[in-house]
């Protein structure tokens, strides 16, 4: 098992104990955020840090018609 660290922009975002080390190029999701796998360092037999980039999500505002509301 390998204690696997899931880094972005030097800030540890997940670690997790797993069987299999994610491979470079591959799509994951943390912590319900999609990301994929940028680059892996191997510090020693068992730890590896996993370098992610996330996706941004540019949230959309919906414009609300306040003219069918009561005015006081």
């Amino acid at each position: 098992m390998f204690a696997v660290h899931f880094i972005e922009n030097n800030n540890v975002l997940l670690t997790q104990l797993l069987n299999r080390v994610p491979t470079e190029g591959e799509e994951l999701k943390i912590k319900g955020r999609k990301a994929k796998v940028s680059g892996i360092k191997n510090i020693d037999e068992v730890n590896i840090h996993v370098l992610v980039t996330l996706e941004v999500v540019k949230k959309v505002n919906l414009v609300v018609d306040n003219s069918k509301k009561k005015k006081k």
